[in-house]
């Protein structure tokens, strides 16, 4: 019973880490319809940016120091991914294979370099102590930063959902996903609801990066790319631009991974998760929550 409680809320920890990546990706293809290869580069930018932050103040508190880490990590994500639009992308929405190449383009160019600053080394997460500890669930002993991972995400899914319910530019990004168009026909400044979205998905993948530290206790710069391939999977599987979908397609998609690899072999759950995804495209092409692509 215990093992198969680690391996739930494990997952749940993974598939977190991937909604993180999935909802800014979501958003940006639902209202804008960009296939923006450059999200991963957000997720580990805004991960070193945390590691940098908290090393820069040895003498500080570990709460603090990780407090620190985690603004920068979000700040540096929400300012990559905005400078990516601005520059970058807005100048290509009517060419959208220009945006595949540039997008590509930003994601190797940045893990060029983070590498050639940091080195391919794994870098340690130093964590307060609270997070390094356990919290024994029906006698599985879970580590509390795999815990935080899950409130984190929890909570991003909640302002998220408020965001885009509450909020006039989360009704312009609403609409914008239903008919693009119409929106920019009734007068209103689409472009702005464009570069938001922009900076909410990088800033999520930021905080994503930071929390992947605390996850598996190092940040690498490969990591990013792993996780972008798997945050496009979730997304699809969800449905383009469904940030409710994403959620519940990432929580299938970590808990999925988790049990077939321990159970099954390593690299099983990595293939049910490929396989699935065929499923879906197959049966439900737009995915458990979105309409089908046009």
């Amino acid at each position: 019973m215990s093992d198969v409680v680690l391996l739930l809320i494990t997952g749940l920890g993974l598939g977190a880490l991937y909604f993180l990546v999935a909802a800014g990706l979501s958003l940006i293809w639902g209202l804008m319809r960009v296939l923006n290869f450059a999200h991963g580069a957000f997720f580990t930018v805004g991960a070193y940016a945390g590691w940098t932050a908290s090393t820069a103040l040895p003498s500080a508190s570990p709460w603090l120091s990780w407090s620190i880490s985690l603004v920068a990590g979000i700040a540096a994500g929400g300012v990559f991914a905005t400078l990516t639009e601005v520059v970058l992308i807005r100048p290509l929405y009517a060419r959208p294979v220009g945006q595949v190449l540039v997008t590509v383009g930003v994601s190797l160019c940045a893990l060029a370099l983070v590498e050639g600053t940091y080195g391919n080394d794994p870098k340690q997460i130093l964590l307060p102590d609270a997070l390094t500890g356990t919290t024994t669930i029906l006698g599985a002993a879970i580590t509390n930063a795999r815990l935080l991972v899950i409130f984190a995400a929890a909570l991003v899914l909640v302002l998220l959902l408020l965001f885009l319910s509450r909020t006039r530019y989360g009704l312009i990004v609403r609409a914008g996903v239903e008919n693009r168009a119409m929106v920019e026909a009734l007068g209103i400044d689409v472009q702005r609801a464009f570069t938001l979205v922009f900076a909410i998905g990088g800033m999520a993948a930021g905080l994503g990066g930071v929390l992947a530290g605390a996850y598996y206790g190092t940040i690498d710069p490969s990591r990013g790319t792993s996780m972008l391939i798997f945050a496009f999977i979730v997304t699809v599987i969800g449905g383009l631009g469904s940030i409710g979908g994403s959620a519940v397609a990432a929580v299938l998609v970590g808990v999925l991974q988790q049990f077939l690899n321990f159970y099954a072999a390593a690299g099983v759950g990595d293939f049910a998760v490929v396989a699935l995804l065929a499923v879906v495209l197959l049966v439900r092409p737009g995915g458990i929550a979105g309409s089908a692509p046009t």
